[in-house]
Formats: C-alpha cells, sequence, structure tokens
C-alpha cells in the first residue's frame, strides 16, 4: 500500500523546488577567543548537541565585542570573562542574569633570553613596573577583549598608564588591536612581553622561544561567566534553547565535561558554577 501523505509531501517539495526536512534547531553563543582557541567548545558542544538536540554556532571575538554583538541581537547567549563588564550588561538590561561557570589564571609570557630580568617572579605588579621603567617591549591585544581588560586593570592598579611611559626605547609599548594568538605570535617577533591566558598559551602551536615569565600571582585569576541575551530586548532570540544551553553548562553534567578538558595532561578551565561570589 502506498504511503500517500509520504508521496503528497514529495509531490509539494517538488512543486515548490523547497526540500523536505526538518528545521535546524540551533543557538548563536557570542564568546570569547580563549574558549574557541583553546579547543574547549570543540570538546564541549558536541557532548550538548548529542544530549538536546541543539546546534550551538559560535561568534569568537573579544569579550568586549562579543558583548557588543549580543547587545545588537546578533546572538542568544553571550559566554565572556570580564565580570565587571558582564554586570554592566545585565544592569542595563541586555541580559537576564550572570552565572559564573568557571575560571582559570593569566600569564605573563616573554622570550627566553628574559630582558626584563623577571623569569620566575611571582608578583605581576614587580614585574610590570620593572618592563615599564626598563622600556622593554610589551605587546597588548587592544582590542576591548577580557584579557585586554585585565592587562590594563593591572597596569592601572600599579599606577602606570603604558601609552605615556618613556622608557630605553620609544614606542616600547605596542597595542596590535587583534586575538590572542596574533598577540603571541608578535611577541615572539618582538622578542616581547604578552598577558595571555593559560589556556591559550597551553594550546598554542607556535610558541618558538616563548615561554611563562611569571604566574601564580591572585591577581591574574581568570572569571568566566555566561548569560542569556534578555528576550524583552530582542524577542526574536532562541531564548528557550539559549536557557537550555546556560542551564546545561552550569549543571553538574556540564561542569565535569569542563574539568575533563586536558592538553598535555593539563587541565585548562576549573568549574566553579556554584562557588559564592565567582
Amino acid at each position: 500500500m502506498l504511503n500517500w501523505c509520504g508521496v503528497l509531501i514529495a509531490l509539494i517539495g517538488l512543486l515548490t523546488g523547497a526540500p523536505v526536512q526538518a528545521q535546524e534547531r540551533f543557538i548563536t553563543v557570542a564568546s570569547t577567543t580563549s574558549t574557541q582557541d583553546s579547543g574547549l567548545f570543540d570538546h564541549l558542544l558536541p557532548l550538548f548537541t548529542q544530549k538536546t538536540g541543539i546546534q550551538v554556532r559560535v561568534v569568537a571575538q573579544g569579550t568586549g565585542q562579543a558583548l557588543d554583538t549580543a547587545r545588537r541581537g546578533d546572538a542568544d547567549v553571550v559566554f565572556v570573562h570580564a565580570k565587571a563588564q558582564e554586570q554592566k550588561f545585565v544592569e542595563e538590561g541586555f541580559g537576564l542574569k550572570r552565572y559564573a561557570v568557571m575560571y582559570n589564571d593569566f600569564v605573563l609570557i616573554g622570550p627566553a633570553n628574559d630582558p626584563a630580568g623577571i623569569n620566575g617572579m611571582k608578583d605581576i605588579a614587580s614585574a610590570l613596573q620593572t618592563i615599564a621603567h626598563q622600556g622593554t617591549p610589551f605587546v597588548s591585544r587592544g582590542d576591548r577583549s577580557g584579557t585586554h581588560a585585565a592587562e590594563l586593570a593591572l597596569w592601572k592598579a600599579v599606577g602606570i598608564d603604558p601609552a605615556k611611559v618613556q622608557g630605553n626605547t620609544q614606542n616600547w609599548y605596542r597595542e596590535i588591536g587583534q586575538g590572542m594568538g596574533a598577540a603571541l605570535n608578535t611577541a615572539m617577533a618582538m622578542e616581547a612581553y604578552v598577558l595571555s591566558d593559560r589556556a591559550t598559551w597551553l594550546s598554542f602551536k607556535n610558541k618558538g622561544t616563548l615561554q611563562i615569565s611569571v604566574e601564580g600571582d591572585a591577581r591574574l585569576f581568570n572569571q568566566y561567566g555566561v548569560m542569556l541575551v534578555n528576550p524583552a530586548k530582542h524577542p526574536h532570540i532562541k531564548a528557550k534553547d539559549g536557557q537550555i544551553f546556560v542551564d546545561w553548562l552550569v549543571s553538574d553534567e556540564g561542569q565535569s565535561a569542563i574539568s575533563q578538558y586536558k592538553i598535555g595532561g593539563k587541565q585548562l578551565f576549573f568549574a566553579n558554577s556554584g562557588q559564592h561570589g565567582a
């Protein structure tokens, strides 16, 4: 017996020229370059899609740009690492609620010959003061990313405006307006220092003569948060599926998946969704 329903659907498809298939279910997440470049999303997203059937399309940008993308309503969820900016995003009504997800830390990367003489220091303030006073080359992302915001906050904490300090060499502070990978490549070419998130550094392939110069200071803590874009601001966003993604990230399953991601046996991110004040 013919399946007349199936035949009718096929005929409609032929007559309209449109393929007859289920509509793809997906959300758009504006996130940082570190979550993408570190390989974390390559690990997490297949697990989420397998569980929910929801595809995730990632727009990887610096945190400032990712928040702007979300403000325009061009993303359903934003997943970044600049807590003050995230809280402002929610206070302005663009996000419903900020959820802590995970953390790692920043590290100061420098050339192996260590022209500033700071290798092994644990005090990031002293290290930056030394770099500035000696005029040793330093590369800044200069892209409004979470890493750039953290770097500027560290300079401010030690009372230095790097754009105005003149050291032994002119123009020692170089802003490039690009992502972490480009900043690391520039630092290698210039034999310069650069602030990086640890996850991107561990996954970066072209290390050359670069190495970690300073690590372990509590001021290098790097917290990540996730927020659903407010559907009252942008009614077209996929609020239901976006919230499913947010809920999965902070669930026991999502947190376990984050903690299990490693490169060379080293854990890149540490789940902390339940931690007060994160």
